[in-house]
């Protein structure tokens, strides 16, 4: 299951990583409209070059950390970079429900659709579980005896729903707001 999900996300952290790039050297300009920043990422798909050498970088870096060990090199870099990313997706919910149209954007999320509201909540519990399984197997050995499965259960069930909210917060009022389709799938994040 590990395997499967690293051969997901090596890709897509490649990606994130060339966007990091462009974002820091320029390419992307304020006053971009969708279909500039979608060529934006349509130009990175068509270069095999450019993918390979951001993949490459990925690949490296994670052997290093993992060469390091679980605690001394996954573990603490996932310290690091989870609280990055919470605080990230926060300060982004919040820039997202200020921008305009965003009410339209959240209206779109927060209302519900009962037509749609089964399928969706089964697609979004198979893939928490397919995660959830895979990290229950890799980190399960290295859980501290002071700690309950039910506490960390838990923790992790209110962690998850609560990302999985504010990822909301952040997509459908930009969506809105930009004009964008929200059920563009993986390739959303990019445009």
């Amino acid at each position: 299951g590990c395997y499967l999900l690293m051969m997901f996300y090596t890709p897509v952290s490649a990606w994130m990583l060339d966007y990091f790039y462009k974002f820091a050297t320029g390419t992307f300009k304020s006053g971009m409209n969708s279909e500039q920043v979608s060529g934006v990422f349509n130009n990175l798909m068509a270069s095999p070059v450019e993918m390979i050498i951001w993949l490459a970088i990925i690949v490296v870096f994670g052997f290093f950390v993992c060469s390091r060990g679980l605690q001394k090199g996954i573990e603490k870099v996932s310290k690091v970079m989870m609280v990055a990313l919470l605080a990230l997706i926060i300060i982004l919910a919040i820039n997202s429900m200020m921008l305009s149209n965003a009410g339209e954007g959240l209206s779109f999320y927060l209302v519900p659709d009962f037509g749609k509201v089964i399928t969706s909540a089964m697609s979004q519990a198979f893939f928490t579980l397919g995660l959830g399984i895979a990290s229950m197997e890799i980190f399960g050995s290295y859980m501290n005896k002071d700690r309950t499965l039910y506490g960390e259960a838990v923790q992790i069930c209110a962690l998850d729903t609560f990302v999985a909210i504010v990822a909301g917060l952040i997509i459908f009022p930009a969506c809105f707001s930009f004009g964008v389709q929200p059920d563009q799938g993986p390739a959303l994040i990019f445009v």
